[in-house]
């Protein structure tokens, strides 16, 4: 019998403007707008909730947005911290995921059938990647879990934001018979207006028309309206890289000076990494320690060894190479450790050589 697929849809909270307003505090609590100017024609790349109060949206005019919300604060895309932000959000995806599907820089599908983590409980899984994203970046992140990628999408739009929205098997079929049409993940506007001119308003009612009917319609998609109507979404999650490196990091509350205290953080950093590897029966040969100063400035220092990287060998490394950055001269607002240069075990099945990937887990809680 086949297992059980637990899937969890992840999706930032505002993410561009989340970003700003961690980055420059004097913007939270306010209508804070991403994107061009009101007075050219500049348009919306995001905009915080208390913007979105005032029925601001992306992709609206920038004019049309002050014209709603006068007060509105508009900043300029940052994208390089966007992104920053993004590759250490998907670090964390890969603690817990075997296959991790970015849609884009604030959102992915995660497969976590095999994961062991917290007995397996899709769930809590979930619940500890928003915590582990809130502690590292300071950002908010809504997640939904199912058991295919189109109701892990519905599920993490339930409840935002700092939502999390779990679909058992046995709800599927009457959460989407429920579902408006306008809800469905993949029926934009345009595909809206035309099923409601069909008589198409719920899921129910699109499950009462034939693969016939829907091909005819709407040519290929058909098969993907019939299947989703019956809550069935086989595609699997298929990750866009190979996992290179593991780390961990954290952002201090108030920012460090002291280079003892730096050390002891970040030794406490390579046991949760030789931990995490040491599950996966991995070994890392290069060691890297990020340190980024309360200016936002950030550097990263590494060293490669010529054989698999001990704790003791991290406990002589890690003072080396933060002593290779302004750290103890500058004050730091996080550091951050990895362990790349990966040594993976091979196994043999049906004939083929595989990576030792895969882990167990029981059934979705």
């Amino acid at each position: 019998m086949a297992k059980q697929r637990k899937i969890i849809h992840v999706d930032m909270d505002a993410f561009y403007a989340s970003v700003e307003q961690r980055d420059f505090p004097e913007l939270k609590g306010k209508p804070l707008i991403v994107g061009g100017q009101p007075d050219n024609r500049g348009v919306v790349a995001a905009c915080s909730y208390e913007a979105r109060k005032f029925g601001i949206h992306s992709a609206m005019a920038s004019s049309r947005a002050y014209r709603l919300c006068p007060e509105a604060i508009f900043v300029r895309p940052r994208f390089d911290a966007y992104k920053e932000a993004s590759n250490q959000i998907r670090e964390i995806f890969w603690r817990y995921a075997s296959e991790v599907e970015p849609l884009s820089l604030d959102e992915a599908y995660l497969d976590v059938t095999y994961t062991e983590s917290f007995n397996g409980s899709a769930t809590l899984i979930a619940k500890a990647i928003k915590s582990e994203i809130l502690a590292e970046t300071g950002l908010i992140a809504s997640a939904g879990v199912s058991y295919n990628k189109f109701l892990a999408k519905i599920a993490s739009d339930m409840d935002k934001p700092d939502g999390l929205y779990l679909i058992r098997p046995e709800q599927g079929q009457e959460f989407v018979n429920q579902l408006p049409i306008g809800k469905f993940h993949g029926i934009g506007p345009a595909t809206e207006t035309k099923m409601k001119n069909l008589g198409i308003h719920t899921g129910n009612e699109l499950r009462q028309k034939t693969l016939a009917e829907l091909t005819e319609r709407f040519g290929k998609s058909g098969q993907y309206y019939y299947n989703i109507a019956r809550a069935i979404d086989d595609r699997p999650v298929r990750s866009q890289r190979i996992r290179k490196s593991l780390g961990k990091e954290t952002t201090f509350a108030e920012d460090i000076l002291s280079i003892p205290d730096l050390n002891n953080i970040l030794l406490d950093l390579a046991e949760q990494v030789l931990g995490s590897l040491n599950k996966h029966n991995m070994q890392g040969r290069t060691v890297t320690v990020k340190v980024k100063y309360a200016d936002f400035q950030q550097v990263t220092r590494a060293q490669t060894l010529d054989h698999s990287i001990s704790f003791a060998d991290l406990q002589e490394w890690l003072p080396k190479l933060l002593a290779r950055t302004e750290a103890g001269h500058k004050p730091v607002r996080l550091v951050g450790l990895s362990l790349s240069g990966f040594e993976l075990p091979v196994v043999v099945e049906n004939g083929q050589a595989q990576l030792d990937l895969v882990l167990n887990s029981e059934n979705m809680r």
